[in-house]
């Protein structure tokens, strides 16, 4: 993945280009702004399209897709503008989108099997296609089922079979995990991964969850508030993972804070305490010697993990305390 810039009017068309381009993109929903003036773009390969819920992510999608058309700027896909050749757009995207897109009393295999038209095939060969996806993500026999009968888990593959049925050039998967409880996601982005690894298929992964787009991909774009907030590699944005505690103090707060900022540690401020990032070799030890030092009483201390909000604070510099 690699960025661009706002000043270069010119879009690519060669082999090396990236997927999918978007310069000074705005998109509002009347007086709402959903994207504002944001470029970057997405190469070949896995790439992860990062943020919080609200931060302007479906947007994108659905832009990419023709469905919603820039107020300003522009995006391209495989060269082409989908605001005027969204069919042609359309052809070459398999999309799975968050909410789901089956059709009552229809069953796994006729619904795949009508989307593979949708997009182009044959009656036939969709058909047949649409069988040998249903095997490929796990509901082979299960595939002449009324999709309305099936579970949480079920209906999510489906809609990656559905997506997957035309072999498209490039993948959108919105929220693929949603509603999955952790047996189901860890295999559904097993799938994902095969798709991005074995199958060579390049793929947008859009969610709000870190841990879901690490087990996939390796270089992201991350929207917040409707703008690129930043672009590269998981590595190169989070930096060297640490250690995460929300604790209370009672006592004079900022002297142990001014203590631990001064042993290397970053703090913000929570609702109900701070969250202290110590290094993994520091553990909570640095925590009870700053406090015991400053005379402060550490009366409440939970082991976390460091959230998406809690990396990406981090990465771009935002609200922690170092």
């Amino acid at each position: 993945m690699s960025g661009t810039s706002a000043g270069d009017s010119s879009f690519k068309t060669g082999v090396d280009a990236p997927l999918v381009e978007f310069r000074d993109l705005t998109v509002s929903y009347g007086p709402v702004v959903a994207l504002s003036g944001v470029c970057g773009a997405f190469s070949t390969g896995p790439v992860g399209l990062l943020g919080p819920n609200g931060a302007g992510k479906t947007t994108l999608l659905k832009t990419l897709l023709g469905f919603l058309r820039p107020d300003t700027g522009r995006i391209t896909a495989f060269g082409l503008d989908p605001a005027h050749q969204p069919l042609e757009v359309r052809r070459r995207i398999g999309y799975m989108p968050e909410v789901d897109c089956h059709i009552a009393a229809m069953s796994a295999s006729a619904f795949v099997a009508f989307a593979g038209e949708l997009s182009g095939m044959p009656r036939d060969e969709a058909i047949s296609r649409a069988h040998e996806v249903l095997y490929y993500v796990g509901l082979g026999e299960a595939r002449y089922r009324t999709v309305d009968t099936y579970s949480t888990g079920m209906k999510q593959r489906v809609k990656l079979a559905q997506a997957l049925v035309h072999d498209p050039d490039l993948l959108l998967l919105d929220e693929p995990t949603n509603g999955l409880d952790p047996n189901a996601r860890e295999e559904m982005l097993t799938l994902i991964r095969d798709v991005a690894q074995r199958r060579h298929m390049s793929l947008i992964l859009c969610s709000h969850l870190l841990r879901d787009v690490e087990r996939v991909c390796e270089t992201v774009i991350v929207l917040n508030q409707g703008q690129v907030a930043a672009s590269g590699t998981i590595a190169e944005l989070t930096g060297p993972r640490r250690s995460v505690f929300d604790v209370r103090f009672k006592g004079d707060d900022n002297a142990v804070l001014t203590d631990l900022k001064d042993a290397g540690c970053d703090w913000r401020e929570t609702e109900d305490g701070y969250r202290v990032f110590v290094s993994e070799d520091q553990g909570a030890a640095v925590i009870f010697r700053a406090a015991r030092a400053c005379g402060v009483q550490v009366r409440h201390l939970r082991p976390g993990a460091e959230s998406l909000e809690d990396v990406f604070l981090k990465a771009l510099g935002h609200d922690i305390q170092d």
